[in-house]
């Protein structure tokens, strides 16, 4: 009797080791190395910097084109300085201006702004939404990524050997009515930023156009590596991101800002959500659009921060139960095996955006 309970025993502990061996806890948290691909931070207060040593975060700090030429330089002014004061946590993205779009020296002074870019360290450069939703020409037209005008650009980035990160678009709930967003996270922001809730401008083009001049610029540069912020814009469905995914082998995403998309997903259809992680485990790259100016007190910045980071940790290492602001109703984490976990959260970052070298 006393073999059989000792031979039962050892299996369970056999099991127990073997399930620790396949998948990350909570407590592993801050000993494993992470990057987050999408924040912004001009802050010189140094509290980004010591969370992130804390919790054992790289960063990719972005310049984003959201106002004029000086802002752009403003943000790559903070974005270099970071860079040389903290080389072992951050890279960052560049950015250029659209302002000065009808100059016929455009293109050539836009490569050149680039290469100034590239040579300060820039992993990458960031496109925004102004392209396709608000920045227009001297005719008052729109103008869209797949304008031809663009293309020597991003020949150039390619050539270079740098990534384009996208953001273009918007949330499919930009088209919808607040009462049918199917997360708060949107809700709110649209309610605040009207001009970007195209559902009160329908005379602005569609969801589906914006894709797809998207999609059209990506099959005229198959071979530029691009990652698609905000999970390309295709955030409410991992069957329509599925699709593009297999269509463009040098598309990544991230996760930035619409982790909230997952997690409603994840109630209505867990499994789902979980093999599609575990299937394009190469593509995803682990981001949160986290913004710190420096105005908000650091001890309550590095609580927010940390707390977006651990409940995602959460919700990818563990199946227990969660709630979020975002969504109305209780969601189970992913559990994903340790091997996808170090992708999304560190490796899929040094392949897609060739940075912090030396390391894997």
């Amino acid at each position: 009797m006393m073999k059989i309970i000792t031979f039962i025993l050892l299996i369970a502990m056999t099991m127990a080791c073997q399930e620790t061996s396949e998948y990350y806890t909570i407590e592993d948290y801050s000993r494993i190395k992470k990057v987050d691909t999408h924040i912004h931070t001009s802050a010189d207060n140094g509290a980004f910097e010591e969370l992130a040593k804390r919790d054992n975060f790289q960063l990719v700090n972005i310049v984003v084109d959201t106002k004029d030429p000086q802002f752009v330089l403003d943000q790559y002014a903070s974005r270099t300085r970071l860079k040389t004061e903290y080389p072992d946590v951050y890279e960052f993205i560049t950015s250029f201006s659209v302002e000065t779009w009808d100059d016929e020296d455009f293109v050539e002074k836009t490569i050149a702004w680039l290469d100034e870019g590239f040579e300060a360290g820039a992993v990458g450069v960031k496109v925004w939404k102004n392209i396709g939703m608000e920045f227009r020409d001297k005719n008052g037209e729109l103008i869209f990524v797949d304008d031809p005008k663009l293309d020597p650009i991003f020949d150039h980035i390619e050539k270079r050997g740098k990534t384009l990160i996208g953001h273009l678009a918007e949330p499919k709930n930009c088209w919808l009515p607040l009462e049918e967003m199917i997360v708060n996270n949107d809700k709110d922001y649209f309610r605040d930023h009207q001009k970007y809730h195209m559902y009160l401008h329908p005379e602005m083009p569609s969801y589906e156009e914006q894709i797809a001049a998207r999609d059209r610029m990506l099959e005229k540069h198959p071979n530029l590596t691009f990652v698609g912020a905000h999970m390309g814009s295709l955030e409410h469905d991992v069957d329509e991101l599925a699709k593009r995914l297999d269509k463009f082998p040098n598309m990544a995403v991230d996760l930035a800002a619409r982790i909230g998309q997952v997690f409603y997903q994840t109630i209505h259809d867990r499994e789902k959500v979980r093999d599609f992680f575990i299937k394009y485990q190469d593509r995803l790259l682990y981001a949160t659009d986290i913004g710190y100016g420096g105005k908000q007190e650091a001890e309550a910045f590095q609580v927010f921060a940390h707390e977006t980071w651990m409940l995602d940790w959460k919700f990818f290492v563990t199946d227990e139960w969660m709630t979020s602001d975002r969504v109305n109703e209780q969601f189970q984490g992913l559990k994903l095996p340790k091997e996808v976990v170090d992708k999304i959260f560190y490796k899929n970052a040094i392949k897609w955006f060739k940075m912090f070298p030396g390391e894997e």
